[in-house]
């Protein structure tokens, strides 16, 4: 009875080892059995390699981007509400900065803005334009938002540097030779243009305004106190400027170029020869006094 026993342990061992020399010969590529239920394909059983439950192994999806995308369009339009829509941001009142002559209540009636509207509504650029186009006066102004409910109005005026006489008034005129305001009398420590090319036979090239404009540059240039003591600005033609000083003194200028080194070579002369009656500086490198 022993003999068989001896034999089944060797029946058995050797299919054991033919079943491990057949998976041997399989190889790593050989397919293997079914998979056991539960698993998702991987040698541990565990669901691959992301895991049983989720990308992250954690058993939690990542969230998508659907709720981003809702966040964001959720703030911008609170935020467009919020400039536009709600009471917190409306234009309540406007200041007025840098005015001289001008009143800040003609500044706002030329500005024609209401308060009451959204501040991020007010067009800026449109409202400058009004301002140069109905007040000659300014020479620039800058309209800003002052959040959260001020529209301020920067302005910077002209200033007078010579008046033109026409009809019996005075338009003041700026040193670029813009004249922008008629006044019934002349101010004073400007001196008076005098445009007259008939004596002097101007050329067709200059016109009126273009000697307006050299006139306008020569008083621009005259120091403070030598601006003071000029009467009037004669001018004939492009390069044919006179000053006309108190006391009866004249000036022959020239042309508007260099003006500083005339100016200095006039100061000069009325110090050295202060009984002369007339003054050359339209040469600066050779001024000359004449009369006494």
């Amino acid at each position: 009875m022993a003999v068989p026993a001896i034999t089944r342990r060797r029946a058995s061992g050797g299919t054991a080892a033919t079943g491990r020399r057949s998976r041997a010969q399989d190889g790593p590529g050989a397919p293997e059995g079914p998979e056991l239920p539960g698993g998702s394909g991987g040698p541990d059983g565990s669901g691959g390699p992301d895991g049983p439950d989720g990308p992250d192994g954690s058993g939690r999806r990542r969230p998508g981007p659907l709720p981003l995308v809702a966040a964001v369009l959720l703030l911008a339009a609170f935020g467009l509400w919020a400039v536009y829509g709600s009471p917190w941001l409306r234009m309540r009142g406007v200041e007025v900065l840098g005015t001289d002559r001008l009143t800040e209540q003609e500044v706002r009636a030329a500005a024609g803005v209401s308060p009451g509207g959204p501040l991020a509504s007010v067009d800026t650029g449109a409202v400058e334009e009004r301002l140069r186009g109905r007040l000659p006066r300014i020479a620039s102004v800058e309209a800003v938002r002052s959040w959260p409910e001020t529209l301020t109005l920067e302005v910077t005026e002209r200033e007078a540097v010579a008046v033109l006489a026409v009809d019996g008034r005075f338009t003041e005129v700026d040193a670029d030779g813009v004249g922008y305001a008629t006044v019934r009398e002349a101010p004073g420590g400007v001196p008076v243009i005098r445009v007259d090319p008939a004596e002097g036979g101007a050329s067709p090239r200059f016109g009126r305004d273009r000697l307006v404009r050299e006139a306008a540059a020569v008083a621009a240039g005259l120091p403070g106190q030598l601006r003071e003591r000029t009467r009037t600005v004669v001018v004939r033609s492009y390069d044919g400027i006179e000053l006309h000083l108190d006391g009866g003194r004249t000036v022959v200028w020239g042309s508007s170029h260099e003006g500083a080194r005339k100016a200095r070579a006039l100061l000069a002369l009325t110090k050295a020869a202060k009984d002369a009656e007339r003054y050359d500086v339209s040469s600066p490198g050779t001024p000359a006094a004449t009369g006494s």
